[in-house]
């Protein structure tokens, strides 16, 4: 690492459902400030419940009005006052604001290409006569090949991406090719980067057990699809009779208030079960958990991993296939277990597939094991970018020296 090296970076997360997307670039911001002492982030994010977590020194973050996103995956204003399209030029504006104040050394956007509604196109076009560094961090799975070569398709993706210097894809490229259904031009292909899995690791003073320990834990993320999941687990639960077995649920913030009452309501008769909305320490949550049983979104999966947790995925199918790709995946390689929606909709499936999990080896036991050098990885690359820049800067100047002489 070099000591003397001092950058500022945007980072974008559209954050329109889920915690996804903050929590992605969280992680990889502290991991930056950690290992380069002179760096400064600023994450411009969209979701509304931001300021809920810590940052550490050095990160900060700049909220944008919020956005929802619906079921069929049709786009709304978070605020019932305005339209979406005030939304977008408010969300468009105060991007554009950050950039023109911020100057940043390096800019990572996180998913979409162009922003939510292309809210990022004219700013990376402005980043990038300032000589900014350009990266596009893309989760190890975004969907079916097809349904993702139509969505670039419509919006134009391919055509945009010389904007970017390098694309990061945050996994193993053994696991699972994100970009595999799209055909990219070979430019493009050269400068994509494989990273491994973001690790996640708690400090001494996290690991708190508020909640106790060896709990199962069954967590939603978000929670704003996470219903169909507690409510199938509750079911298969309410029929366990193995003593000593706890669970812990954890909502999410975005589950709907008529969901979260009706799910505390029914656990309330369970002796074994306790319910809790939100925690934004979810890492010290999965590590005190004796397994654990998810959606497998890309946080909670990268959390399994890397405590070497047993867990137990339900993914969701629509409106993307991101969860299911990714837990079947998993699966063949041995790191987990996965059930369909509809089987653990039936009661006696669940918990036998819970029985099963609580007595299966812990991924690392697998004869593959997870890459989890994401982070270190994404240091190295960012200090190669720097390096490639400064270089090329010099050669700028010796050939205009040489010119002018």
């Amino acid at each position: 690492m070099d000591p003397v090296l001092k950058f500022s970076v945007l980072m974008y997360s559209h954050d329109t459902f889920g915690l996804g997307h903050l929590r992605r670039s969280r992680t990889i911001a502290h991991a930056l400030v950690s290992h380069f002492p002179g760096a400064t982030i600023s994450i411009v994010s969209g979701s509304p419940v931001v300021d809920a977590f810590p940052f550490e020194d050095r990160v900060e973050y700049i909220q944008i009005p919020a956005a929802q996103k619906l079921a069929n995956g049709n786009y709304v204003s978070g605020s019932g006052e305005k339209s979406f399209e005030e939304t977008m030029a408010a969300r468009e504006s105060v991007i554009r604001a950050a950039a023109e104040r911020i100057r940043p050394d390096m800019v990572i956007v996180d998913k979409e290409p162009l922003g939510l509604a292309r809210e990022m196109l004219s700013t990376l076009e402005w980043l990038k006569t300032q000589g900014t560094i350009a990266v596009l961090g893309l989760r190890d799975v975004l969907d079916a090949p097809e349904l993702l070569r139509e969505e670039w398709q419509r919006k134009h993706i391919v055509e945009h991406l010389d904007l970017y210097d390098e694309i990061w894809i945050y996994g193993p490229g053994s696991f699972h090719n994100p970009l595999a259904g799209i055909d990219l031009p070979e430019w493009v292909l050269s400068q994509t980067r494989y990273t491994g899995f973001l690790p996640r690791s708690i400090q001494d003073d996290d690991v708190t057990e508020k909640y106790g320990r060896d709990y199962v834990l069954v967590t939603a993320g978000g929670g704003g699809d996470g219903y169909e999941l507690m409510s199938a687990a509750l079911n298969a639960v309410r029929r366990d009779r193995t003593r000593g077995r706890e669970f812990l649920f954890v909502l999410g913030p975005f589950m709907t208030e008529r969901e979260r009452f009706e799910i505390a309501a029914r656990a309330a008769s369970l002796a074994n079960v306790q319910v809790v909305d939100f925690d934004t320490n979810l890492e010290a949550v999965v590590a005190n958990a004796r397994a654990v049983i998810g959606m497998c979104g890309y946080n909670t999966f990268c959390e399994v991993i890397s405590f070497d947790k047993r867990a137990l995925f339900v993914p969701r199918t629509a409106p993307r296939r991101e969860q299911s790709i990714r837990a079947r995946r998993a699966e063949e390689f041995g790191w987990v277990d996965a059930i369909d929606i509809e089987d653990a909709k039936n009661p006696q499936r669940f918990l036998a597939a819970i029985s099963r999990v609580l007595d299966r080896p812990v991924p690392s036991s697998a004869v593959s094991r997870p890459d989890l050098d994401g982070l270190n990885r994404i240091c190295a690359l960012t200090e190669i970018l720097f390096y490639r820049r400064s270089e090329e800067a010099t050669s700028n100047e010796v050939r205009l020296k040489t010119a002018n002489s």
